[in-house]
């Protein structure tokens, strides 16, 4: 204290611990808890209703049981324990008590919603667990997330009763956050899977799925090649329909396989012996496809 100064400053300028406690009462009843952040907070009493939570706020958050987990919970400690710490998403601002709810679920949707669009973004795999089916294809759950993958996109496209609670691997087809949409296919990985067993200059069996002017298409599981027309016979085509069937099982040999393009290349011609056979004998050609071409490549070496 100096020689000027008065007893009456000095007593203005003090500051109570009952002033402190009062300052920091008031600090934390205005602090505000605002819809949709993410808040830090320590667990600290369970109930039948739910958890509370302390946030630092004029009164704990409380998490209801179904905001705890994305999943059904049977024991709450088991997901929260008591006196840890955990992220929290604010899902309702504070109420006549200062009290604000609080939600671990939809805490996980928001980051699983985040997590899928980046999968798609790089062309990941996901994995939905099947919860159910119907004529369309599959329902499923992604990370708490309810997804779809259509009858048409799908590798197992016929006793879809045994895909219930399988996990399936899928590619991201179409996401729409605000519609709670989610769309899976399976067609990349099949393709993948078919390419994969696909070698040139190898005879493979596949199913006609197509028949245009210019040549046939041959599905292998997932994927198609083209067979065409100049790759059919040497002899005279005047119709492919009086060559080929939808549907019918047929051996080709493969030619190219063009990732970059995208493009497999067949023939049976090259299984001729001589110019026309694949037309005058084409079930004798199918039946001995794999000799014809090792005497071929016999012929060759």
């Amino acid at each position: 204290m100096t020689a000027n100064s008065n007893p009456s400053e000095q007593q203005n300028t003090t500051f109570s611990m009952d002033d402190f406690a009062q300052a920091l009462e008031q600090e934390q009843y205005d602090y505000h808890f605002n819809k949709g952040e993410i808040v830090k907070g320590k667990v600290f009493q369970h109930d039948s209703s739910g958890v509370y939570v302390d946030i630092g706020g004029k009164s704990p958050g409380f998490v209801p049981l179904s905001e705890a987990s994305w999943q059904n919970v049977t024991n709450i400690a088991d997901i929260l324990p008591l006196h840890e710490e955990f992220e929290f998403l604010i899902i309702k601002e504070q109420d006549s008590e200062g009290q604000v709810k609080l939600s671990r679920r939809q805490l996980f949707i928001e980051q699983a919603w985040d997590n899928l669009i980046e999968i798609q973004e790089k062309g990941k795999v996901v994995q939905m667990l099947v919860t159910g089916v119907n004529r369309g294809g599959v329902i499923g759950q992604i990370d708490g997330l309810r997804a779809f993958i259509p009858r048409s996109h799908l590798i197992e496209k016929d006793d879809f009763e045994k895909l219930i609670d399988q996990s399936l691997p899928a590619n991201v087809l179409q996401i729409d956050r605000g519609q709670n949409k989610i769309v899976l296919t399976q067609r990349d990985l099949a393709r993948s899977a078919a390419m994969t067993n696909l070698q040139e200059g190898e005879v493979v069996q596949g199913k006609v799925v197509k028949i245009q002017p210019y040549g046939v298409f041959v599905d292998f599981g997932g994927i198609a090649g083209l067979l065409h027309i100049k790759q059919i016979s040497e002899g005279q085509i005047s119709a492919l329909s009086n060559v080929f069937k939808i549907g019918e099982e047929v051996k080709v040999v493969v030619l190219e396989i063009d990732e970059i393009k995208n493009r497999i290349s067949l023939s049976t011609k090259v299984l001729e012996i001589y110019p026309g056979e694949f037309l005058e004998k084409k079930d004798l050609v199918m039946e001995t496809a794999e000799q014809r071409l090792a005497d071929k490549k016999a012929k060759i070496n």
